[in-house]
């Protein structure tokens, strides 16, 4: 947990990704600074189909009014180009920007007094993947541009719209991407000598969240050690 006193009393907060890794320790922090927070996983929709998305908030998902959706989730192949089929890339797509586009026109329906929206995107979509394939690193990017984009086109309605690019930090997915030898050698590259926290990355996003980023919209903000 934190030591910074968030306080999100009264705010009502969407993750999408709540079960494990980056969404699971936001929940936690979110849970602790007083909101009422709602999540989206493998459990209650697959967000690469946009009927089970449709279906979500129709059926599944209560509130009128929403302050604070979060976009974490996604997947991750490793396969080289040569080996990457059609299907796969629409899987990626599909799941880790497709859905960031339709959660959020779905939720832009509910911030009628304002709203944050974070998306996480990746040093990935900056630059490149080390370990990632191509249909990873194109999502990523994508997320960049979706978020500068809604950025613009909705801040007359006081809504703030920013990405966070973290690099590799020590989650599942990490530890199912690369060996522990490998994982070691990657810390050692990085500037600050180490992999990041999952906290240290839910930091950035809270503070994205918060009051005090009142005038930060349509940024991307690095969280990576020092790498780029």
């Amino acid at each position: 947990m934190s030591n910074i006193n968030w306080d999100f009393s009264n705010r009502k907060v969407l993750i999408v990704g709540d079960s494990r890794g980056i969404g699971s320790c936001l929940r936690a922090n979110f849970v602790k600074a007083g909101a009422e927070v709602y999540g989206i996983n493998s459990s209650n929709c697959d967000i690469s189909s946009i009927d089970d998305i449709d279906s979500f908030f129709t059926h599944r998902f209560n509130p009128d009014e929403l302050d604070i959706l979060v976009n974490v989730a996604g997947i991750n192949y490793t396969n080289k180009i040569e080996y990457v089929s059609s299907k796969e890339w629409d899987e990626v797509l599909d799941t880790n920007l497709r859905s960031f586009f339709y959660i959020t026109q779905q939720v832009l329906y509910k911030m009628d007094n304002g709203g944050k929206i974070v998306n996480v995107s990746s040093i990935a979509g900056r630059n490149k993947s080390v370990v990632s394939g191509v249909h990873y690193t194109a999502s990523k990017a994508g997320i960049i541009g979706l978020t500068k984009q809604i950025a613009h086109e909705v801040g007359s309605r006081n809504i703030c719209v920013n990405a966070v690019c973290p690099s590799q930090t020590k989650t599942d997915m990490l530890q199912q991407s690369m060996t522990e030898e490998e994982i070691k050698e990657l810390g050692k590259s990085i500037p600050l000598g180490r992999i990041a926290e999952v906290q240290e990355v839910v930091n950035g996003i809270l503070f994205l969240c918060s009051d005090e980023s009142s005038y930060i919209t349509g940024t991307t903000l690095d969280i990576n050690g020092g790498q780029i």
